[in-house]
């Protein structure tokens, strides 16, 4: 299996976009797969004056519709707002040098795993909406990453730090509005917002972070004037966790909204219609079953070409391929099992994106930190065969529960994973936070084998001849064949003797678990492309010393001292020395973020739009995002 190339220079991804713009004035046919190693977000359609948001063509009242694809989830009386007529552009004289841009229109929908309520303060929201909020894009971040996995500007047009890591500087764009007419975005609101991310009580996996950077009381964060932002961290923080936090779209990402709506509004009341600055502007949702979104015209970045998009929350597989196949879904996440059927539909298209992100084993309940105290975490429990009674590294107790989680990594049958369930798109995976880079970064010994007869022996030889008993949960977060991956690695487990309770539920149901360190067993979860090796890492801190909200499954003191060294080193190859020390001691003591599989992203384009090479933002890439550049046919 060839690993597919997840870095271009700029000239190659050049010719590439050139070569496939090309390729698609001919294309004709049934459904062909477009390699999309492209260009990151083009900023075309600026507007030094851009109007406020809002398109002209306002959703009819929840009038019924025809079913996009039927989830049993939802309750059969949901009714999907018709999309609402838009009336054509009135001629105006235009003079020779003018430009005449063609108004949006029409909707576009897409089929999606799962919504939830809408939720969009930044206090108060938690993913999956983070996440799916930010592909859209509602909110916009200060930065986004390119095809090369640069970080690029977005809301800040420049920005730069001091030599040692504590002052960061960010210019704004000007002119960029805010959504429902509360004015252009200022530096005020981006402090604010960030700080809001951090706020006490937030759901944001890097929350701790959020506090560190942006409201550090050794620092400052101050409005150098309208367009100009100083943050001061107060002691040197490296620019992995931080391009982490500046960055979208992702579950770790973030966005700006105005301060002045919840001054007005509360901030549970503006939760539900937040007034953001992306190219979608939020009108309406059902909990479970859709948001309804309009294009800002005159947008300052990108106005998009359909004038409502619509997400749809179907969470059977079967439900989103038959929406699709039946034309009442232009794109939407898919199975790669599913990708024979995609093909039948006449006109589509599969748009593939190398190098899409990783997926990885966790095994929950090693809160190591904080044991026989007080402060000690409510799922810790020393009974759980992956769990040691010890936290000495160099305890028998210790060497028995690795032995355990050793035996359940090497007994995963990872290229049979690639090639039946990927169907080649993607390779197997070692570590959490190195999937592009293992070549590069990992030493050739670090690398899991499969040897299921080897795996019996682990664990025989730590105390359980005849096995034990673990839960199995895919976290589900619109990655491909994450539910199929986890029910195949639950079968491998009952080969060699382990009794599996597999269960799947949605994200929203089993994060607050995560969260509150009292979910006992192992999870499947997929993360997005890495700007660096070891930008995860902040899942292994603990919530006692670091106020950290969500965790891999284990804290222990270890980590503590070397992910916080990571985090704060700002010499590039001291920083790496450091990511290959937390990763050998990951893989030797098979902790936690056990690689399973890297993965290509595979979006179905329908038969009504183009692809949209363009558009594409590269810092996550387990859903579908660049929806304001996706034209109709």
């Amino acid at each position: 299996m060839r690993n597919f190339p997840r870095k271009f220079s700029a000239i190659t991804v050049a010719l590439v976009a050139l070569f496939l713009m090309l390729a698609l004035v001919v294309a004709c046919g049934g459904a062909a797969e477009t390699d999309q190693p492209a260009a990151g977000s083009a900023s075309s359609d600026q507007s030094a004056a851009p109007a406020t948001s809002g398109s002209s063509a306002a959703p009819a009242a929840t009038a019924p519709a025809a079913a996009s694809s039927g989830s049993s989830a939802a309750p059969a009386a949901t009714e999907v707002p018709a999309a609402a007529p838009v009336a054509a552009p009135t001629a105006t004289p235009q003079t020779a040098a003018a430009v005449v841009e063609e108004r949006p229109s029409g909707r576009l929908t897409v089929g999606q795993k799962e919504l939830g309520p809408f939720m969009g303060h930044p206090a108060l929201t938690g993913n999956p909406q983070i996440f799916v909020l930010q592909t859209a894009p509602i909110g916009e971040s200060l930065l986004t990453v390119s095809a090369d996995l640069e970080p690029v500007p977005m809301l800040a047009r420049e920005w730069g730090v001091s030599e040692d890591g504590s002052t960061w500087t960010f210019h704004l764009q000007e002119g960029v509005m805010l959504h429902k007419g509360y004015g252009e975005m200022t530096a005020e609101d981006v402090i604010w917002s960030m700080r809001q991310f951090g706020a006490d009580g937030s759901k944001h996996p890097r929350a701790s972070n959020m506090r560190g950077i942006w409201e550090n009381p050794d620092g400052h964060a101050i409005a150098v004037d309208d367009h100009t932002v100083e943050v001061n961290t107060g002691a040197p923080w490296s620019e992995v966790p931080v391009n982490e936090i500046l960055t979208s779209p992702g579950g770790g990402g973030t966005w700006i909204v105005s301060k002045k709506q919840t001054e007005e509004l509360g901030a549970e009341e503006a939760n539900g219609q937040i007034a953001a600055t992306g190219s979608w502007n939020l009108v309406d949702f059902q909990t479970s079953a859709w948001w309804l979104m309009e294009a800002v015209e005159g947008h300052w970045r990108k106005t998009p070409h359909f004038a409502e998009l619509m997400f749809q929350e179907i969470p059977e597989e079967s439900s989103r391929v038959a929406g699709f196949q039946t034309g009442n879904l232009d794109t939407t996440l898919i199975a790669f099992d599913s990708l024979s059927l995609i093909e039948e539909v006449e006109g589509a298209e599969i748009m593939r994106v190398p190098g899409g992100g990783e997926s990885a084993l966790t095994f929950y309940g090693q809160y190591y930190v904080g044991i026989g105290t007080e402060n000690q975490q409510p799922g810790y429990d020393p009974e759980l065969p992956w769990v040691s009674s010890d936290p000495d590294i160099n305890s028998e107790a210790w060497k028995n529960a690795a032995k355990v989680r050793t035996a359940l990594s090497i007994a995963i049958d990872r290229q049979g994973i690639v090639d039946t369930l990927l169907h080649g798109y993607g390779s197997p995976a070692v570590l959490w936070d190195f999937g592009q880079y293992e070549d590069t970064w990992l030493p050739q010994e670090l690398r899991w084998e499969f040897n299921p007869e080897r795996a019996k022996e682990l664990i025989a030889e730590a105390g359980y001849p005849d096995g034990f008993s673990i839960t199995l949960t895919p976290s589900l977060r619109g990655a491909p064949v994450e539910v199929e991956a986890c029910e195949a690695i639950a079968t491998m487990w009952g080969d060699i003797g382990v009794d599996v309770k597999f269960q799947s539920l949605p994200y929203t149901t089993l994060r607050p678990s995560l969260i509150a360190r009292n979910y006992q067993g192992s999870t499947c979860h997929a993360g997005g492309i890495r700007l660096e090796p070891g930008q995860g890492f902040s899942g292994m801190l603990s919530k006692l010393n670091h106020q950290a909200v969500w965790n891999r499954g284990v804290e222990h003191p270890w980590l503590d001292e070397k992910v916080s060294e990571h985090m704060a080193e700002v010499d590039t190859e001291a920083r790496r020395a450091l990511a290959i020390e937390i990763a050998t001691f990951m893989f030797e003591n098979a902790i936690t973020g056990v690689g399973l599989y890297n993965f290509d992203s595979l979006w179905p384009v329908g038969p009504n739009i183009q692809p949209w090479i363009e558009g594409v933002r590269y810092r996550d890439l387990r859903n579908i995002n660049g929806y304001e550049y996706i034209r109709p046919r």
